[in-house]
């Protein structure tokens, strides 16, 4: 077993604050003591990587963006699966530019569940309570990167039924949490008022909560307040912005995206490239800090776990 867990950690699209956060978040306390971090991109954007996946030019457009970062995924994900290292981390990616490069993902979660072979879930998840909270708020995705005019046709029992039992299993293994309590957010204002605003909660995703195990459906404008104040483990949102804004105004900078099913835990932070600010020295690296360690906790963990239970 290594002294502390090695996490490859990926630049992101080297245009935006990556490698500046990156930076940062390595030469923080909190990292150093951590985890032993390789990185993973292109040369050439001011990181000394220890597994290159291009060269970078100053002046570069965004398909050389996007085609290194794709291939930092990809590298990254096969040194987990070698065993060389014990989790990833990912910098912020542009995902017009991962599409410019050749890769037709829809951001990361997709490509990490298609390399994988593994079905997945995504999980923002706060490292600490907010402000008038007991408890951090956990929140799943049933649905990720679509339009909202798809979510009507996406959001079916299966897709619930599905984020419910890799939720409850990752909470289990990845948080060590023996019996999750688990809530699913509804899909309309005050979960349809029983069919006055749709018929989807009554029809779809009662029975699918029912099956899955789970509570609810609960009215959006409720259940995140509830899991704050410790009533609720983790939310299962119907789909991105109803969650990804629950989580962003109760911890915007202290939040870290999870992917869980994966066989190895990856994390990144709660925020995107910021393009409009990179270069200029002021990215706040915390969110990325709060990735390495929770990264870095989970690798332990399982690491712990697995010894106990004798598995090699």
């Amino acid at each position: 077993m290594r002294p502390r867990p090695r996490l490859a950690v990926t630049l992101g699209d080297v245009r935006g604050i990556g490698p500046e956060i990156v930076l940062k978040a390595a030469a923080s306390r909190e990292v150093r003591d951590a985890a032993d971090l390789v990185f993973v991109g292109p040369a050439g954007a001011g990181v000394d990587v220890a597994e290159q996946t291009g060269v970078w030019h100053v002046g570069d457009g965004g398909a050389n963006a996007g085609r290194f970062a794709g291939r930092a995924i990809e590298r990254a994900v096969a040194l987990a699966l070698e065993g060389a290292v014990d989790g990833i981390v990912t910098a912020p990616l542009d995902k017009a530019a991962l599409l410019a490069g050749g890769y037709s993902y829809p951001g990361h979660t997709e490509m990490l569940a298609t390399l994988t072979g593994r079905r997945v879930a995504m999980m923002l998840t706060a490292t600490k309570p907010g402000v008038g909270a007991t408890n951090p708020l956990r929140v799943v995705l049933a649905t990720t990167h679509i339009p909202l005019r798809d979510v009507l046709t996406a959001v079916t029992r299966a897709a619930i039924v599905d984020a419910a039992n890799v939720t409850r299993s990752g909470l289990q293994e990845w948080f060590g949490i023996a019996e999750p309590r688990i809530a699913l957010c509804a899909l309309n204002p005050h979960a349809g008022d029983g069919g006055r605003f749709g018929r989807e909660d009554d029809d779809i995703l009662g029975p699918a909560a029912k099956e899955a195990g789970v509570a609810g459906p609960f009215p959006a404008d409720t259940v995140f307040v509830r899991a704050m104040r410790g009533a609720f483990d983790a939310v299962i949102a119907p789909y991105h912005d109803v969650g990804m804004t629950a989580i962003k105004v109760a911890s915007f900078g202290s939040a870290v995206n999870v992917t869980l099913g994966l066989p190895f835990p990856r994390c990144s932070p709660d925020h995107g490239t910021a393009l409009d600010i990179a270069g200029k020295g002021v990215a706040d690296p915390s969110s990325m800090i709060a990735a390495i360690v929770l990264c870095a906790e989970i690798a332990r963990r399982l690491v712990t776990t697995h010894a106990i239970e004798g598995v090699e």
